[in-house]
């Protein structure tokens, strides 16, 4: 008798939508609402807001660069009018899907996913890179940038996010770590953390772990490195230890973008970047600088074990400095790094004095 009820139901589960296809596959709701449990089809999903099924929408590419700390509300919304009101996928390697909520109430998009992407069979996985390459927003959290490297470098993960960057030319940002990966030069942290003061004391100190154009391909970027934290975390002759080790190990004069906390960079598809920030009345400037080294102005030590002098009669480098707004400040054009087009900011002049950082006015 229990066998027979047992027969009929297995029958009963087979004929029927809501025991599941015998292949394995599950219904999509056609307009799911609220937060939706990832399954088994969405490998890496730790979360998602809105409507599983894919959209595609006209995107309109760009870049945020974002310094950490608390997120600009504003860049977001630059991002999210830029996807369409498409898919906006976060990107991580540790944390929560806390991001999906905060972003879907900017404003309205299809779906808000995080993708917690934390080893290489995850990131060579085929779903996830399907999810990836139909967003039309991605953003890559803070964290710990050699995460991003070990786990995604050289996978289907990476060339996902490429493809949305230079064939796709969808917007995708990231902050903390994920500005710092963003960069075509890029500091990986893999050994420990760096302070101005130990980079200063020692340019060639075992903490100063930097790569060369083998991971993203963010356009305007491959030419840069990034720096966050910046002015909170006092990274200003961290940031010059790189370029001049840059220089000296890859024969390349690149150029920094270095964004405080609370400050976004937002590069629009020209290659024209603006400030944002959450600056009030009751709140600090926050800043961008756009760090520019001229290759007939080179160290005059420059050496292991010994302090940095990077002088040129205290003009060794040329910075140009924007504070943040809530509706964008200035213009920097990321593109060229000309002088004649910046605006709204303002030039200064760093040097280098036995292993000390100065400024002054330009």
């Amino acid at each position: 008798m229990k066998q027979s009820l047992l027969a009929l139901f297995m029958v009963f589960c087979i004929s029927t939508v809501g025991c599941g296809k015998s292949d394995g596959t599950s219904v999509t709701p056609t307009k799911p609402s609220g937060k939706e449990t990832p399954s088994s089809k969405r490998p890496g999903s730790i979360g998602i807001i809105g409507d599983t099924a894919n959209v595609v929408k006209p995107v309109n590419g760009g870049m945020v660069l974002m310094g950490g700390g608390t997120d600009v509300e504003a860049a977001f919304r630059w991002m999210m009018a830029r996807s369409g009101g498409g898919d906006v996928v976060i990107l991580r390697a540790s944390g929560t899907d806390a991001y999906n909520a905060f972003v879907n109430a900017l404003g309205t998009v299809n779906s808000v996913e995080t993708l917690l992407i934390n080893s290489r069979e995850l990131a060579n996985d085929d779903g996830v890179a399907y999810i990836i390459r139909n967003a039309e927003m991605v953003f890559i959290a803070g964290g710990d940038q050699s995460d991003y490297m070990k786990y995604w470098k050289g996978t289907k993960t990476e060339q996902a996010l490429n493809y949305l960057l230079n064939d796709k030319k969808a917007p995708v940002g990231g902050t903390s770590a994920g500005c710092a990966i963003l960069g075509g030069f890029y500091y990986s942290g893999e050994t420990g953390g760096l302070t101005s003061a130990q980079a200063l004391a020692n340019p060639y100190h075992t903490n100063v772990t930097l790569y060369n154009n083998d991971f993203l391909k963010a356009p305007y970027l491959q030419n840069v490195i990034t720096d966050q934290h910046y002015l909170t975390r006092d990274r200003e002759g961290r940031s010059l230890v790189f370029l001049g080790r840059i220089n000296k190990d890859f024969s390349v004069q690149a150029k920094c973008i270095a964004v405080d906390e609370r400050t976004a960079v937002c590069i629009d598809k020209d290659g024209k970047a603006q400030v944002l920030g959450d600056y009030s009345a009751t709140r600090a400037y926050s800043y961008a600088y756009f760090i520019n080294p001229d290759a007939t102005k080179q160290p005059e030590q420059f050496e292991a074990n010994q302090k940095v002098i990077w002088n040129n009669n205290g003009k060794a480098v040329s910075v140009y400095e924007i504070a943040a707004s809530v509706h964008g400040s200035g213009s920097f054009n990321v593109a060229t790094f000309k002088a004649s087009e910046a605006s709204g900011g303002k030039w200064y002049s760093w040097w280098i004095d036995n292993g000390v950082l100065n400024k002054k006015d330009q």
